[in-house]
């Protein structure tokens, strides 16, 4: 009955019912102090930065990677503030342990050998994550061209940006273990949202004073593809296949068990924004690597710059060809059909119309498999949509595709985080 009914309320009803409860608003005030200290600490500018020549380069719009790397870093990137790289650096640590995990067998070892190596595999994390981090400030911010000259320029540039980051990385860590929901992904999604509001504000001063309709149309159609993607979004985030199981009756002494029926919930986007995020942060690289090895004076420079823009039809086919790829590896991580039919086959529970054993198990992984498809092919379309906007109408959306998923996303499950303390604390307006 709670289950049902704290899924029918709003988000707004929600936070008004955890507002009553003394310990859950301290966790929500904690949490937006801690959303606000990473806005803040976001103002201060990077040393090493030729101010001038960055207001110089957004006047002419002359910043190619904004759309790679300022979609989640609300604007820092742009304004070149120590909190230019955000928590990108480490989203990319996770991923890159994610998959040395799979190939260094003694870091998969560590993974399973309980909380002692879990806490070191998130040790090594947050190192890697200052080491990309210092990298990719570097590559990234001479790319554009705006670092001063002298070799200690480029140092201070990347100490600082570096040092942003790992304190990003703390400020998430901390909402996590203190605050309600997932810290780093409260973070992006804080950036996310700023990015939008400005983008909006930005698109209506602009319709305020011109003498045409054209903003104006501009203006609403920028609001209609936002709220058809939110909605499409959220549509998808919270598709779930369900899988009916039975459990025959059996006794065990004087007890009578099983003889209900049970449902087994496949997310329809079970990878998440993995595939999106590694699509992105793969697709900087290049960019970064030919700065640091010559620019576009060299053929491949040119060639890059040349066909591979972030509006070009290659670099939208290569990024979607990369989604739809990595959606794909992502399930065989994580979701196991011969465990989950051995474990149903354990339980004394079946499948209707599907035999126990090696059948269930191959028709687990055929429904896997059509999610994981739909998955792979609604990621890629959902990649490429603003990037064929701006392409058709010359006017760039203020957000990215994986942008919108990530806060829609998070919301969401923040929201059924704060419903289970509600419930978890027997607050009788929840059910």
């Amino acid at each position: 009955m709670a289950n049902g009914n704290r899924n029918k309320l709003s988000i707004w009803a929600s936070l008004r019912n955890a507002w009553k409860v003394d310990d859950i608003r301290k966790k929500l005030i904690y949490t937006f102090m801690m959303l606000m200290l990473f806005r803040l600490v976001g103002v201060i500018l990077a040393p090493g930065i030729d101010y001038n020549l960055v207001q110089t380069k957004m006047a002419t719009n002359d910043l190619p990677l904004f759309d790679l790397v300022n979609m989640m870093t609300g604007n820092n990137f742009q304004n070149m503030t120590i909190m230019a790289m955000g928590i990108t650096p480490y989203i990319n640590a996770s991923i890159i342990m994610q998959l040395l995990t799979i190939a260094i067998p003694a870091l998969e070892r560590l993974q399973k050998s309980g909380q002692e190596g879990q806490k070191r595999i998130a040790q090594i994390t947050r190192y890697v994550t200052v080491g990309l981090a210092l990298f990719q400030a570097i590559g990234l911010v001479s790319s554009v061209g705006v670092i001063k000259a002298g070799w200690y320029n480029y140092m201070l540039v990347g100490v600082s940006m570096a040092g942003g980051s790992a304190l990003a990385m703390w400020i998430g860590e901390r909402i996590t273990e203190k605050g309600i929901g997932n810290g780093i992904s409260l973070l992006i999604t804080a950036g996310i949202v700023n990015n939008l509001f400005n983008g909006m504000v930005s698109l209506t001063g602009k319709a305020l004073v011109a003498d045409s309709l054209t903003p104006w149309t501009t203006l609403f159609a920028v609001i209609l593809v936002s709220l058809a993607m939110i909605t499409v979004i959220t549509w998808a985030d919270m598709g779930v296949r369900r899988i009916n199981v039975h459990f025959a009756k059996r006794v065990t002494g004087r007890k009578m068990y099983g003889g209900q029926n049970s449902i087994i919930p496949l997310k329809v986007i079970a990878v998440g924004v993995l595939p999106l995020i590694f699509a992105y942060s793969f697709m900087t690289f290049p960019s970064t690597l030919i700065q640091l090895t010559g620019g576009t004076t060299t053929g491949f420079g040119q060639w890059w710059s040349r066909y591979m823009y972030s509006t070009s039809p290659w670099y939208l086919l290569t990024t979607a060809v990369l989604i739809f790829a990595v959606t794909f590896f992502s399930p065989s991580i994580s979701f196991n059909s011969e465990d989950m039919a051995k474990n149903i086959q354990q339980q004394g529970g079946a499948v209707p119309s599907v035999r126990p054993g090696k059948p269930t198990a191959d028709y687990l992984k055929r429904i896997n498999s059509r999610l994981t498809l739909f998955a792979a092919i609604f990621l890629a379309l959902l990649a490429t949509v603003p990037s064929l906007f701006a392409r058709s109408t010359s006017q760039s959306l203020p957000f990215g595709a994986s942008s919108l998923l990530i806060a829609v996303s998070v919301i969401l499950e923040t929201k059924r985080q704060l419903d289970d303390l509600l419930i978890n604390r027997n607050y009788d307006k929840i059910s």
